[in-house]
């Protein structure tokens, strides 16, 4: 009998379909894990259907819509694997896809997160946004991918066929320790949904901790199955939980200054709103500034002791991007 030390758990929240299609593979290749379904009190047939399908399959019951970071953090408490996978669902994994990831941890204690290669299910020579092959941030807390910055996606020729220690890995495929994973408290619930990940790597880096990409194991990702890029409350939620993020764990002699340029760059990201007429977008980044001044002191209060100055790769990927048109990652 294989020792399961590995949990894979799938957030749900009114994915009945998503489930249908894309469990098959997690359930095909998945024979060292141990499968859950975590569900955010669907109103769907979520729950009949894995009942009846995959009966073997251990479903955790949130009472509501938690959404990804308290959603997680409610049903990881119910999960005593060594390590955890947090896998969306609307993702296709494939063969030995945990080989390489359970490899890794077991012989660098140093490594607590790790993210595979992420690529796009709908045009799968190409890496998809979410994580592409690895996360990173510019000084000023954006983030970016080897294989993605910002809309501009490189197409997978093997140029990231390597294993590298990352700044962040993706939520929509993110394995962790659960020693790691608990000492952090788990996700940020102010965060709600989006940019949680980045901001519990940051603070396992500011704990000592690091992560890695591998290229040995690789998923398929659709994205934006669950809230796509026209969404005004996705644009809400990217720019306030930036700057929680920020306010969390930037050095104390950059949080200031730092904060005090990305308020200037958001307005300006609401003017270019405004002149492709997507006005509801440039509301949302008022609200959410509005909604990061209300939150601000509460977040300054979860500040670590220690905060590491070189936490960023690129000093500005917002002027390398638009003002010097490098649309592929720089070494």
């Amino acid at each position: 009998m294989i020792d399961k030390r590995i949990a894979v758990v799938i957030l749900n929240w009114n994915g009945a379909k998503l489930l249908e299609q894309f469990l098959p593979s997690v359930m095909t290749y998945s024979d060292e894990a141990k499968i859950y379904v975590a569900d955010n009190a669907s109103s769907d047939n979520s729950i009949a259907f894995i009942k009846e399908k995959y009966p073997t399959i251990t479903i955790i019951k949130n009472d509501c819509n938690y959404g990804f970071a308290k959603g997680y953090n409610l049903a990881l408490e119910q999960v005593e694997e060594e390590y955890y996978a947090l896998v969306n669902s609307d993702i296709e994994v494939t063969k030995n896809w945990l080989t390489p990831i359970l490899s890794i941890f077991d012989t660098e204690a140093k490594i607590g997160i790790i993210q595979p290669k992420l690529l796009d299910y709908k045009n799968k020579e190409y890496f998809e946004y979410a994580g592409a092959a690895g996360g990173f941030i510019d000084q000023y807390g954006y983030p970016y991918c080897r294989g993605r910055i910002f809309e501009t996606i490189e197409k997978d020729n093997n140029q990231y066929n390597d294993e590298l220690e990352i700044f962040w890995a993706s939520g929509a495929c993110f394995f962790i320790r659960k020693e790691v994973y608990r000492k952090l408290n788990g996700f940020d619930d102010d965060f709600f949904a989006h940019q949680e990940e980045i901001d519990l790597c940051w603070r396992a880096f500011n704990l000592g901790f690091k992560a890695k990409y591998t290229s040995e194991s690789v998923v398929y990702h659709v994205g934006g199955a669950t809230l796509n890029e026209s969404n005004p409350k996705k644009t809400f939620l990217n720019f306030r939980n930036s700057l929680l993020m920020l306010t969390k764990n930037l050095p104390t002699n950059k949080l200031v200054p730092i904060l005090f340029v990305r308020l200037i760059l958001d307005g300006f990201a609401g003017i270019q709103f405004i002149f492709k007429g997507k006005f509801i977008h440039c509301w949302a980044i008022i609200r959410a500034h509005f909604h990061f001044y209300h939150l601000i002191n509460k977040m300054l209060k979860k500040r670590n002791i220690t905060q590491f100055e070189n936490y960023y790769h690129s000093k500005s990927i917002v002027y390398s991007y638009f003002l010097k048109n490098s649309t592929k990652f720089e070494k």
